[in-house]
């Protein structure tokens, strides 16, 4: 079987579609069902089972194809590590990140990484669902959160602090919260996530923890949302510290608690990255993961 031909099935396979392929590569329906039905024939077993809505793996196609990606993975490895030799970092790198953190940091420093390393193509997937990285064909995962566990390699980038922050003329209107407990009589901006929403918890640097529940008639799925209305001055809200600390820097925002570590589910949580193989890493992975460290040592510090 040829290689492109392998491909196609990987693709097909994590599509569940033969029109949806069709429609990436720009190529008829037609050609991918034929291809497929020669490919099944030459292998003697048929590898998809077609539904008029759906396409899914045999069990005997689950299996070979198994196989199959872990025999062109090596391939590619192969290729990139021989042309790396003259060429440097090369190849198409694909990652993830949430929506907000993608937007924010990750997307403007892109320019700046292509100028750093042309050969090496960036496949950016914005998305707040936890990809699974091995059957999306992600080299690189960013993810926020506490620990990462599972069966990836992960390092962290940087630890996030929040901020509970407000606009100056939600301020000059309403007036500055003088205490933490002040908040339970604001009407506060809260993030439409399960611990997000009641109970923020504020911690002074004797160690000492308060618990304050909170309350607002405006909730948001996304953190640039809720972003975006606290700029707007609707009311004070936690958001993390490289989604606001420009801001606070430019005073767009005030950071109504600085001497208070703030949180709604956990102090400790930072941004990871993540990688599906501990046995080879990429070069293009590891110039992705060296650029993003340097930033992170360079430009973040004041987030610690």
């Amino acid at each position: 079987m040829e290689m492109r031909h392998a491909s196609l099935l990987i693709e097909i396979a994590r599509c569940g579609s033969f029109a949806e392929v069709a429609r990436d590569r720009e190529v008829d329906p037609s050609w991918v069902s034929r291809t497929v039905a020669a490919v099944e024939e030459e292998l003697g077993f048929r590898i998809f089972q077609r539904s008029t809505r759906r396409v899914a793996l045999t069990e005997a196609g689950d299996v070979y194809l198994r196989q199959v990606q872990v025999s062109i993975a090596a391939l590619d490895r192969a290729r990139d590590d021989a042309l790396s030799l003259t060429r440097g970092p090369l190849g198409t790198l694909r990652m993830t990140s949430t929506v907000a953190f993608g937007q924010k940091v990750i997307v403007p420093l892109l320019p700046r990484f292509r100028q750093e390393f042309p050969n090496v193509d960036i496949e950016l997937v914005l998305t707040d669902v936890n990809l699974d990285l091995v059957s999306e064909r992600i080299d690189l995962a960013i993810r926020l959160g506490p620990a990462v566990f599972g069966d990836v390699v992960a390092a962290k980038l940087q630890d996030t602090r929040y901020r509970v922050c407000a606009s100056p003329e939600y301020l000059n209107m309403h007036g500055r919260p003088q205490h933490p407990s002040d908040l339970s009589q604001r009407d506060c901006l809260r993030l439409l996530l399960p611990g997000f929403r009641s109970l923020w918890l504020f911690r002074n640097l004797d160690g000492g923890i308060e618990k304050v529940e909170v309350k607002g008639g405006v909730m948001a799925s996304g953190a640039l949302a809720l972003h975006a209305l606290t700029l707007a001055g609707m009311g004070p809200a936690l958001l993390a510290n490289w989604l606001v600390d420009d801001d606070i820097a430019a005073r767009r925002l005030v950071d109504l608690f600085p001497d208070q570590r703030v949180t709604a589910t956990t102090y400790e949580t930072a941004i990871w990255m993540l990688y599906p193989s501990r046995s080879f890493l990429p070069k293009k992975v590891r110039a992705m993961i060296d650029f993003l460290k340097a930033e992170a040592t360079s430009n973040w510090r004041q987030w610690a």
